[in-house]
């Protein structure tokens, strides 16, 4: 569930240029703002699947005290790094999402850009609900993101990518599994770095996301203790549409309720 996530840490940024995330933590902190409970204690973010710490980085910047957890220590050293250059207060830790496990409560949980659906059960999904309702304040928001079968099926289907980076050229090939009702799609990943003159060594990596469709995902947050507040596009912000590609949950959690 946690690949490694080795020499694609390394050019994950590089990959994901089209990202704005100053922009979405804009977005977000907006709809945080537009549904916070009054009078929570603190001012806590945890950003899961923190990925390379750009979003973690942008909240901070906006004044939320942040804790960023990912599986991947790859990823989290590309994170660290950027803390290094910024000097912004964040604590990164390496957890597997489905055993969190925080030393006390959090306002707000951010789990963005498709996280969730590297996750291969639907079990695995309530344990990561309950872990987060567990360490959530009543009343705090659990905000996160999916993608959308339409997104599966019609734009990453089977299709094949080529990006020239600055000293490798990374070949991005889809296979989707027309198997309702997650719909999976491997995502293989070839990287080729020039290491001497003409000589290039080549590194894969390989993963699937699954589709979460939103009758599960609605029943599971109602048994680990949440209240779905909205759905948006994930891209737009806007109520959803037949070519939505991500859906954005806005979501209260009940808090500190073992549902496990």
């Amino acid at each position: 569930m946690t690949p490694a996530y080795g020499v694609f840490a390394q050019y994950y940024d590089a990959l994901t240029k089209n990202v704005c995330y100053a922009e979405r933590a804009a977005h977000l902190d907006a709809l945080i703002h537009k549904w916070e409970a009054p009078d929570l204690p603190d001012n806590i973010l945890l950003d899961l699947a923190c990925g390379t710490g750009s979003l973690s980085e942008e909240f901070a910047k906006r004044g939320w005290d942040v804790i960023g957890i990912d599986g991947s220590e790859e990823m989290l050293s590309e994170a660290l790094d950027k803390k290094y250059d910024s000097g912004l207060p964040i604590q990164y830790l390496k957890q597997d999402m489905r055993r969190l496990d925080l030393y006390g409560c959090i306002s707000v949980t951010v789990c963005a850009l498709d996280s969730l659906n590297h996750l291969s059960e639907a079990d695995d999904l309530r344990r990561v609900f309950a872990r987060i309702n567990l360490f959530s304040n009543a009343g705090a928001l659990f905000l996160f993101d999916v993608n959308t079968e339409y997104k599966h099926r019609q734009i990453l289907a089977d299709e094949c990518f080529v990006y020239e980076l600055p000293d490798a050229v990374c070949v991005w090939q889809n296979h989707l599994q027309e198997t309702a009702p997650d719909y999976p799609v491997t995502i293989r990943l070839d990287f080729f770095e020039q290491i001497e003159g003409r000589r290039y060594v080549r590194s894969t990596e390989e993963f699937t996301e699954h589709i979460w469709q939103p009758a599960l995902l609605e029943k599971l947050l109602a048994e680990t203790g949440f209240t779905l507040l909205e759905v948006l596009d994930g891209d737009t912000y806007q109520p959803p549409t037949d070519t939505t590609q991500r859906l954005l949950y806005v979501t209260r959690a009940s808090g500190g309720q073992r549902t496990e």
